[in-house]
């Protein structure tokens, strides 16, 4: 039986789409354990998740690197036959090093990529999506055929959502952890008053997004709309995604959700491009960006606190 161990301690779009890793692995290695290793936050992503064995959880805001170091010798105890390391920094790069494990892949980006048995380059601009990249990694173990990204929302997921789904609706998360990857709060507010009356709207995030998403909802003028931020766990906001008419998403974590459920899904992607290799993967999906073609766009692979150029209009310019 092989012992897998995939490393993505990144953020929460980032674990999401290393799911096409653990799928794939799965359809080859059905009888062998796959843990995951993630950062402390992320882990609702996988709860109670039919496929992987143990979730590994490395807290990085208290005590950091006494916890790394806790981290990597319970790695390494647990004798894997093959640590996957999608993530790219040196942290993740020691964890993989001293793991003990026959087979240590990763990318060649990772500064500690001098240890790894097997290394692959990651380059970003060329189309390619990041499951492809990350498929990479494994087609020596697998094939070069990318799988789907899929998440496992509970009974009890469905059931926290049901009260949300007696008439049509439409799901939108408006905010993003980068101010320049989301559209400008104005621009959501002329979305929701162009939807009809007869269409529940659902704005969606953490605790960190009520505040903005209630600004968004009481300047609005439509009464069908209603804040969920910080209402719903990840796996629940996942099982309400997945039967919406529509989900409005910036390029960040729902909208990862969303191909994860394979749900509809809109993308508005301001300061960041869909050529990165972060676009959608749902059936039904759209990408929606400034037509103007700007000297500025993109400004960055992760988006900024602020627009560089103090205009915006890769938000504003946006046709609603």
């Amino acid at each position: 039986m092989n012992k897998f161990l995939i490393i993505q301690t990144a953020f929460i779009g980032d674990v999401i789409l290393a799911t096409s890793v653990v799928e794939k692995l799965n359809q080859f290695y059905p009888e062998s354990k796959i843990d995951f290793l993630l950062r402390k936050g992320n882990e609702g992503l996988l709860e109670n998740h039919p496929i992987i064995n143990e979730v590994l959880i490395w807290d990085k805001k208290k005590k950091k690197l006494d916890n790394l170091k806790a981290i990597t010798k319970s790695v390494k105890k647990a004798q894997y036959d093959v640590v996957i390391n999608l993530h790219r920094f040196a942290s993740s790069g020691l964890i993989t090093a001293l793991s003990g494990a026959k087979q240590r892949i990763g990318f060649k980006k990772n500064p500690l990529s001098f240890s790894f048995t097997k290394k692959v380059e990651h380059k970003i601009g060329d189309g390619t999506h990041e499951t492809q990249r990350s498929q990479q990694l494994i087609k020596d173990l697998t094939d070069n055929q990318t799988a789907s990204l899929k998440l496992y929302p509970s009974n009890k997921d469905y059931n926290d959502v049901e009260q949300y789904k007696t008439s049509k609706y439409i799901c939108i998360a408006p905010t993003s952890v980068w101010f320049t990857k989301q559209l400008p709060k104005e621009q959501w507010i002329k979305l929701i008053n162009k939807i009809s009356d007869k269409v529940n709207v659902y704005l969606l995030g953490g605790p960190d997004d009520a505040k903005q998403c209630e600004e968004i909802k009481e300047l609005s003028k439509n009464k069908n709309v209603a804040n969920l931020s910080g209402k719903l766990s990840f796996l629940a906001s996942a099982a309400l995604m997945q039967n919406a008419q529509m989900n409005y998403v910036n390029d960040s974590a729902p909208f990862h959700i969303a191909s994860a459920m394979n749900a509809p899904v809109t993308a508005y992607f301001c300061s960041t491009v869909p050529s990165f290799g972060f676009g959608p993967l749902s059936d039904n999906s759209a990408i929606v960006e400034v037509k103007e073609k700007l000297k500025c766009k993109p400004c960055g692979l992760h988006g900024k606190k602020e627009c560089p150029e103090k205009h915006f209009d890769c938000g504003f310019k946006i046709e609603i």
